[in-house]
């Protein structure tokens, strides 16, 4: 069992200053409070994420590291391609994923927290190149284009989730213009995702509930792209 209870008040409010305050000497000053109301309750939200997920995707990866590599994102923005500076992310991110894959290569479990607005994803933001070709072949092949059409139908038929990832303006070289899943033949990537005020939920252990309830709604999506990518 894991001791997740919700995420602390002062998590938001951490993040609401942080945007007011993104430099080094801010940070640094606050860093305790950081790894307290943060990246602990982060960690245990992972693990009790992990155990519930566990019962619809057995394979999910729950990693408590926090070095890039596990299931919480780093703070630090990597500003060296960037004309954007600010050297830390203003918004906790966690992604649990399944797949033998590296992290971000994998469909997964995605939820970013922002001062003012809760995320949840399921899916793959971008594919690698190699993923991208794999991707348009499952597109249109005739049966996992249509368990494709299928999967996006049962997320969005309650009208209360967004399929995403269209990218491309015009369908690739090589494929068929006149496909009926020619849409998706300009995705870059695949994912579902539903957005909102932060819930009360947030602060007590029915987060997971919460996350749960809507991560199951997605799983169609996750479970097209684990059996076909």
């Amino acid at each position: 069992m894991t001791g997740f209870n919700g995420f602390p008040k002062e998590l938001v409010a951490f993040y609401r200053d942080l945007v007011r305050n993104n430099n080094k000497e801010w940070f640094e000053a606050r860093k305790a409070d950081y790894k307290q109301y943060v990246i602990a309750p982060a960690q245990n939200f992972v693990l009790a994420m992990g155990e519930r997920l566990r019962t619809i995707s057995p394979g999910v990866v729950a990693d408590t590291r926090i070095n890039g590599a596990g299931s919480i994102f780093r703070i630090y923005r990597d500003t060296r391609f960037s004309p954007h500076k600010s050297p830390y992310k203003t918004f906790l991110g966690v992604l649990l994923w399944e797949g033998d894959r590296k992290k971000t290569e994998n469909s997964g479990y995605y939820f970013h927290l922002e001062p003012d607005k809760l995320m949840l994803g399921v899916g793959i933001y971008m594919f690698t190149k190699p993923l991208l070709k794999t991707y348009r072949n499952a597109v249109i092949h005739p049966d996992y284009g249509m368990t494709l059409l299928e999967a996006v139908e049962s997320v969005t038929a309650t009208g209360k989730y967004q399929v995403g990832g269209k990218h491309y303006k015009r369908v690739p070289r090589g494929y068929d213009a006149n496909h009926k899943n020619v849409e998706f033949l300009m995705y870059n990537g695949l994912h579902a995702m539903i957005e909102s005020e932060i819930p009360d939920e947030l602060y007590t252990e029915a987060l997971l509930d919460y996350c749960f309830e809507r991560f199951q709604d997605m799983y169609p999506l996750h479970r097209w792209l684990l059996t076909t990518l």
